[in-house]
């Protein structure tokens, strides 16, 4: 028993945190996954604490991040000296035992992974929430032909060096940029079969040559300089183009704006119609007798006045 409510029944996976256990919840009556986040053990008791402090906090980052391809925490709880993680249950294997079983993905179906790895992954950063750690060991590829991903946000024993960043590994706190490197080497792995930098991380650039199609956005996102980079966005784009059979139609990430095409056919210029200028006030056969009227009035007016003035005053 877990936490009073949570029963180990048996172990369904192990990965370089732990064992995964098949566990019931008895409370609300479901079969749920369960981990012990990893503590770094031989700790003195405040360190520990400490460390327990971090796991179960991370835990409850992770539970924020609901997306169809992650793999949705429900709880973390704490048990005596260790903090535990309830998840969804998902029969799958991950992807590392799957390449090594199967063998290497084709390019299209290492694009169409990486449109779901990278839209997690984008779910997860609007949440606030950091990765840290992708690599083909925390992503499950569902029985159902689903793909999940785990441990979103829980560092663990750390990075496998050959899916992690090399500003990372430099000592720099990881980012959303790290995560983006991450998943090209999980995808570059998946599609070559091995890590672009070695199994440590620090070797060259090994190019490409199962790639095919993806090489170019896949070479993006490994790119060593952080900012230069595509965005999550970007590479869904192109991800998606590959697998729709669009790669040479589509503009990679972080291309530069395509310059404006100047029309085919030369535009004819339209004759401009000559302004004439319009008198103030149009004299119409009306206004003319209106106006005549008009001044005839005032003329009969005058001669009376004139003429009244004279009886009065001679």
């Amino acid at each position: 028993m877990v936490g009073g409510r949570y029963r180990l029944d048996q172990p369904i996976g192990r990965g370089r945190a732990g064992i995964v256990w098949l566990a019931y919840d008895l409370l609300l009556h479901r079969t749920v996954a369960a981990k012990r986040m990893y503590i770094q053990p031989g700790l003195d008791p405040a360190r520990a604490e400490q460390a327990i402090g971090t796991a179960l906090q991370e835990g409850r980052a992770a539970t924020r991040v609901l997306h169809n391809c992650v793999l949705t925490v429900y709880d973390v709880v704490r048990d005596g000296s260790d903090a535990w993680l309830t998840m969804e249950y998902v029969p799958s294997r991950n992807m590392a035992d799957f390449l090594t079983e199967h063998g290497t993905l084709t390019p299209e179906q290492a694009a169409y992974l990486g449109s779901q790895l990278a839209s997690a992954l984008a779910a997860a950063h609007r949440a606030g929430v950091l990765h840290r750690n992708l690599e083909p060991g925390n992503v499950l590829l569902a029985d159902d032909g689903g793909v999940k991903v785990t441990d979103i946000g829980i560092t663990g024993s750390g990075p496998n060096p050959a899916f992690r960043a090399p500003e990372v590994t430099r000592g720099a706190p990881p980012d959303h940029a790290a995560d983006v490197f991450s998943l090209g080497a999980t995808l570059y792995q998946a599609v070559e079969g091995v890590p672009p930098y070695g199994e440590d991380g620090t070797g060259p650039l090994r190019q490409p040559q199962r790639a095919g199609q993806l090489t170019g956005a896949l070479m993006k996102l490994l790119r060593e300089d952080p900012m230069s980079r595509p965005t999550l966005a970007d590479s869904i784009t192109s991800f998606l183009a590959i697998t729709q059979g669009r790669q040479t139609a589509f503009i990679p990430p972080t291309a530069p704006a395509l310059p404006t095409v100047p029309a085919v056919w030369p535009v004819q210029p339209q004759p401009q119609p000559v302004a004439t200028k319009q008198p103030l006030i149009q004299l119409t056969p009306d206004r003319i007798r209106k106006l005549i009227l008009t001044v005839l009035a005032v003329l009969c007016a005058a001669a009376i006045g004139i003429g009244i003035t004279q009886v009065l005053f001679l």
